[in-house]
């Protein structure tokens, strides 16, 4: 504290302890990202059976695989800009709301085309949530161990995603493919409802916004002792080789400056690569393995194991707060492209594909939950939720252009492996794109200034 009682908020952060209301906060954002993984996949799971009851072809399934992902592009890109002049915590949880209830009301479609319509509209939701929540992490942890909790928290997509494999193919036999879209509209409503009362707004964006001291102090309070008779608080933070002109840019004027667009462009790119490979295997793998040989059921618990392996984004967390994130991630996009191309090569084996599956799924996932963190610590406060969500947003081309890749493969009668061969060429394009960015702004992480006036 500075003797006319200003707090740095910015250092306050950085230097404060992991206490109960960290956990409370990580752990709320933890379980939005977990039900976004189990909404976003659940349709791949369900493919299946829709193919069965509704007698489509394979191509027709495309449209209704890739609206939930136009959805999240287009939510995504709204809700950033929105969230660094409005603010984090009502949007969140509106966002949340909005892909529990949209994916409710899409288990009582009955054609493709409304399938189609909720499922873009769960999509907006969902784009909404994912940014909104790693920023929210991010603004809150420590930083000696951002990255860590970051990332962390992230993991709860590839779980949710796995989970909700597990219990498809459980609940689709019991009770229909309906039942999984019923699940996971419930429980986001379910948390929506408690986030409005025990989430408070970043107490980065309030001081960021100038918001009174007195709002600003009682949420500090919860976490910090240090808070005292501030009378005013301030952030210390700069963008990182910004000039002048650009330290009063927000939003997407801060994304797109100068010092900016280089590494923001190849976020995207990277981002984008590895959504690719993501939701083309998630949402063609089980009818893959099926025409492979494998029992429906069996084909289902098999690609469960693909998202299960993006737990290990700890151990990149824990790697990128001692290292250079660029070159951490840069390595796994490269050990992707080998592990994909090794799933192609274990076809007609059940045991090494098992393992091959879960392998790359483990690189693979660890490798795309670090990048939220990394997006994350790469812009400051004025441009932070802007930043994470238009990286996800941009990428979601790829999450929208994966089925109809994989569909196009099929109807020029690719091999199981010549697929997984074509897939295994984003994973060294993000790795090209990683270099490019390190080696453009290779200092990632904004710098802390003495307090200045607010």
């Amino acid at each position: 504290m500075t003797p006319n009682n200003t707090i740095d908020i910015r250092k306050l952060v950085e230097e404060s302890k992991f206490t109960k209301f960290h956990l409370l906060v990580f752990a709320t954002c933890f379980f939005v990202i977990l039900l976004d993984g189990f909404d976003t996949a659940a349709i791949g799971y369900i493919a299946p059976s829709l193919l069965k009851e509704w007698g489509l072809t394979k191509p027709q399934l495309a449209p209704v695989l890739s609206a939930a992902l136009a959805g999240l592009a287009l939510g995504s890109v709204a809700i950033g800009p929105l969230a660094d002049r409005l603010g984090r915590k009502f949007l969140l949880c509106g966002a949340v709301g909005l892909f529990g209830l949209a994916s409710l009301i899409s288990s009582t479609a009955g054609s493709l085309n409304e399938l189609v319509a909720w499922r873009f509209i769960t999509g907006l939701g969902l784009g909404g949530a994912m940014p909104l929540a790693v920023t929210m992490a991010n603004e809150f942890a420590p930083g000696k161990r951002r990255a860590l909790l970051t990332s962390a928290m992230f993991t709860g997509f590839p779980l949710g995603a796995a989970w909700g494999g597990f219990l498809s193919a459980w609940m689709i036999p019991a009770w229909g493919w309906r039942s999984v879209l019923q699940l996971g509209g419930v429980l986001p409503m379910c948390l929506a409802l408690v986030m409005l009362f025990i989430v408070p707004e970043s107490v980065q964006f309030l001081v960021a916004r100038g918001r009174p001291v007195e709002r600003i102090r009682a949420v500090l309070s919860r976490f910090s002792d240090k808070v005292g008779e501030a009378s005013a608080f301030v952030m210390g933070e700069k963008a990182p080789g910004a000039s002048a002109t650009e330290q009063g840019k927000t939003g997407v004027g801060l994304i797109l400056s100068r010092s900016y667009v280089v590494g923001s462009t190849m976020l995207w790119l990277t981002y984008g690569m590895g959504i690719v490979i993501f939701y083309a295997l998630i949402n063609w793998m089980p009818i893959l393995l099926k025409d492979g040989g494998l029992d429906p059921k069996t084909a289902v618990l098999v690609t469960s194991l693909f998202p299960l392996g993006g737990v290990g984004a700890i151990v990149f967390g824990l790697l990128m707060d001692k290292f250079n994130a660029n070159r951490v991630i840069m390595f796994g996009y490269l050990l992707t492209a080998v592990c994909v191309y090794g799933i192609g090569q274990a076809a007609g084996n059940l045991g090494s594909l098992v393992l091959m599956v879960f392998v790359a799924g483990a690189v693979m996932n660890t490798t795309q939950s670090s990048m939220p963190a990394l997006a994350a610590n790469f812009y400051p406060t004025a441009g932070r939720a802007t930043g994470v969500a238009w990286m996800m947003a941009i990428g979601r081309i790829g999450a929208v252009a994966a089925p109809f890749l994989v569909a196009e493969l099929q109807r020029r009668q690719f091999g199981f492996d010549q697929i997984f061969a074509v897939l295994a060429i984003p994973g060294l394009i993000a790795a090209v794109a990683l270099f490019v960015k390190n080696n453009s702004h290779p200092e990632s992480k904004p710098v802390l200034l003495q307090p200045a006036d607010a």
